[in-house]
């Protein structure tokens, strides 16, 4: 097990490519599990907020730790995230500004990660969407 956190263990074996910003497997024991609906840069009465692709990421990851939150849990809980972007190439060019902002709100307990593109999201002035599953202990 993991010292910083019981119930998760990051696993990053040296024969892969280094491990930034996400890990290449969490594995879970016990606990109580959480699925994590997507989120996107909603507001409190619905309305997609900020223009940029940082703005958005920070509010859908704010809105997504929140809804842990309320389910008892702290962002060391994550064990996977999948971000769903309409423009990976945008995402690329700002990850080095996305890093910062993760660790800013969630810390460096990095869950297991994927990115993947897509056509559109359910409000067409999202950029991008944030799901997750968390273990608390």
């Amino acid at each position: 097990m993991s010292p910083e956190r019981p119930g998760l263990e990051r696993v990053n074996p040296p024969e892969l490519s280094p491990a930034t910003g996400f890990s290449h497997a969490v594995a879970a024991t016990g606990g109580r599990l959480v699925f994590l609906a997507g989120q996107t840069a909603l507001d409190g009465s619905g309305k997609v907020v900020g223009q940029t692709l940082p703005e958005q990421f920070e509010r859908a990851l704010a809105n997504l730790l929140a809804a842990l939150a309320a389910a008892g849990g702290a962002p060391s809980d994550l064990a996977r995230v999948t971000v769903y972007a309409v423009d990976v190439e945008d995402y690329r060019a700002h990850a080095s500004e996305l890093g910062r902002i993760w660790r800013r709100l969630a810390g460096r307990d990095y869950p297991a990660m994927a990115v993947v593109g897509v056509v559109r999201l359910w409000d067409t002035e999202a950029l991008l969407e944030l799901d997750g599953t968390a273990v608390l202990p």
